[in-house]
């Protein structure tokens, strides 16, 4: 079986591949990044896979089986970029999409971002393909991007409130993305993927200051409030209110869920909040 991973070169498509490797080391695989050159490092064939070339995309797929498309971070028409790699997976007669989505993407209170992944759902059930649906929570990283910053002011602003967040790491997603690849009795299956471990953004403050030594309080903040500080740190506007919608959202509880799904998939436990924490103090 040939498994294919959309955006290999990424940062969840680098860990995809090296997660898949470390399951199985004979596994098929097969890169499909825009730039060949920059995934010799991954140890795998890599092939010229570019969303805005779709007449080149059902060759690419040539031979592979199951296709993990890992969404794109291209806001631009993101719906459509998927839609055309569905097409081509169609026509180069991949048997199976596993496509990584947004937790709870029917019914989140999320205004923004779930448009596109329930578009990409929606457009892969039509296909008639098999599919599995890896709906990931949020990632931990997400938080820990700007922890310096954090640090020197003292402060983490955001727009959730008292949500609790159930966060889990890249890793943690990419073992679930080589289990069910790899793995039997997947197919046609949704998942609701999500952290052990829910947390507040208060509750990440303090995690913060008790690692770091430094004083770190959450200051909440409206979604409206929230959008334009995140403009004044340079960020597109349009970025900004996606960010805004899907932080105050958190406080209506669409980045939590207690199945412990992922867990259960991966077999052990999700990274501990306390660990991601430090290993971002560290980097």
């Amino acid at each position: 079986m040939t498994i294919a991973i959309t955006g290999a070169t990424g940062q969840l498509g680098r860990l995809a591949v090296a997660a898949l490797k470390a399951r199985d080391l004979k596994a098929d695989l097969v890169a499909l990044v825009r730039d060949p050159g920059k995934a010799a490092d991954l140890g795998v064939p890599a092939r010229a896979f570019d969303y805005h070339k779709p007449a080149e995309l059902a060759p690419a797929l040539a031979g592979v089986d199951t296709l993990v498309l890992i969404s794109s971070n291209d806001f631009n028409d993101r719906a459509g970029q998927h839609k055309a790699v569905i097409a081509a997976a169609k026509a180069a007669g991949v048997k199976r999409i596993l496509y990584t989505s947004i937790l709870h993407a029917d019914t989140t209170p999320m205004k923004i971002l779930p448009t596109d992944h329930k578009t990409t759902e929606a457009a892969i059930l039509a296909s008639g393909l098999g599919y599995t649906f890896l709906r990931n929570g949020w990632y931990t990283e997400n938080y820990l991007g700007n922890l310096g910053a954090a640090v020197e002011h003292g402060a983490i602003i955001g727009a959730a409130g008292e949500g609790k967040i159930a966060s889990a790491t890249r890793a943690d997603f990419a073992e679930a993305i080589a289990v069910t690849a790899l793995g039997q009795g997947h197919e046609n299956k949704i998942y609701e993927l999500a952290g052990d471990q829910a947390y507040t953004l208060a509750d990440l403050a303090a995690e913060i200051a008790r690692q770091s030594g430094k004083p770190v309080a959450f200051v909440n903040m409206s979604e409206a409030d929230y959008a334009r500080a995140l403009e004044g740190f340079g960020l597109p506007s349009a970025f900004a209110t996606v960010l805004a919608d899907s932080d105050f959202s958190a406080s209506k509880g669409s980045l939590f869920d207690d199945s412990h799904t992922l867990s259960k998939l991966i077999g052990h436990p999700t990274t501990p909040l306390a660990d991601a924490v430090k290993a971002a103090l560290a980097g």
